[in-house]
């Protein structure tokens, strides 16, 4: 079997081949995949959101379900229901898509907040708890996406929600270059029609397992804590970071310090995360707001102040 390091390497390099110049987003969506966290892809339509969720799936030879969030979406639609049986004069549970290994909900803001609460608990156990009974779920990660522009019928995540969320990522549109090549690779088929996995079950459980036992000093480990505490009193902020972002940031922070064979955190790894795990997290008041204030600029400002462990 396979390094962690090498492992990373690999995904990296296969997904690399369809997704093209988003190498640093790609590092991040992958450090939240090894630490256990799930991912909000906040982007433009057209970006490869999609695609990079399809590429990831087949990478690793996971499952993959894709679950089109519309307004008229139910909670039953994402969970499954109970559907009789005339034969045996019986209910008969049909699972919904959300067993699964890597589930992508396409536009989740576009759903109610009562059917986006189908996947708290998931999102937060690992388990589902339907009509009485409970399901375990290994090895699961939402990949959800959002137009950031587009707000006719849509439904604003919760703040518990985007908690749920260890990193929120953007993909961004690529330079002129990249995206000739993008289209010239789709001339004649889909480069994911082509793709193929590179890593196995065994190899992935041993990277997310190899996470956890990255070194972290005190002081790293408190300059992170620092981080998020600075956003509870920080001018502008009406809700500020919780424990789970504290959580979060030092868990992606040792992942990267795993795909780095850096063997132990440096603060760096810390900064790298910073704005991905915080700023999707905080609440801006509505004068703060109006001045320009956002949850990224709010982060990026104390990584200026918050000293930095020598």
């Amino acid at each position: 079997m396979s390094l962690p390091k090498d492992t990373i390497a690999s995904i990296e390099a296969n997904i690399g081949g369809v997704i093209r110049g988003q190498g640093a987003v790609l590092r991040r969506l992958l450090a939240a995949y090894a630490a256990g966290g799930h991912v909000l892809l906040e982007d433009l339509p057209g970006t490869g959101k999609t695609t990079l969720a399809k590429a990831l799936a087949v990478s690793i030879g996971a499952k993959f379900k894709r679950v089109q969030f519309t307004p008229d979406l139910l909670p039953s639609d994402i969970l499954g229901v109970s559907v009789y049986n005339p034969r045996d004069q019986s209910f008969e549970f049909h699972q919904g898509p959300i067993f699964t290994n890597i589930l992508l909900a396409d536009e989740i803001n576009r759903a109610s907040p009562r059917t986006q609460s189908a996947l708290l608990e998931v999102m937060a156990e690992g388990q589902v708890s339907i009509e009485g009974r409970t399901w375990k779920l290994d090895d699961f990660f939402v990949i959800a996406t959002q137009n950031p522009v587009e707000f006719r019928g849509t439904y604003p995540l919760p703040e518990a929600q985007m908690d749920r969320f260890a990193a929120c990522l953007s993909l961004g549109y690529v330079d002129a270059q990249t995206e000739a090549d993008v289209v010239s690779a789709q001339e004649l088929a889909h480069p994911l029609a082509s793709l193929s996995a590179c890593a196995s079950g065994e190899s992935i459980a041993a990277l997310r397992a190899a996470v956890g036992s990255v070194r972290m000093s005190a002081e790293v480990r408190a300059y992170a804590v620092d981080l998020v505490r600075a956003t509870r009193t920080a001018a502008g902020v009406a809700l500020g970071a919780g424990p789970r972002a504290s959580i979060a940031l030092t868990r992606t922070a040792q992942a990267l310090a795993l795909f780095d064979d850096a063997g132990f955190v440096h603060p760096e790894h810390v900064r790298e995360m910073a704005v991905a795990v915080i700023a999707h997290r905080l609440v801006i008041d509505s004068q703060a707001k109006f001045s320009g204030m956002t949850g990224r600029k709010l982060v990026e400002e104390l990584l200026d102040r918050v000293p930095v462990p020598a």
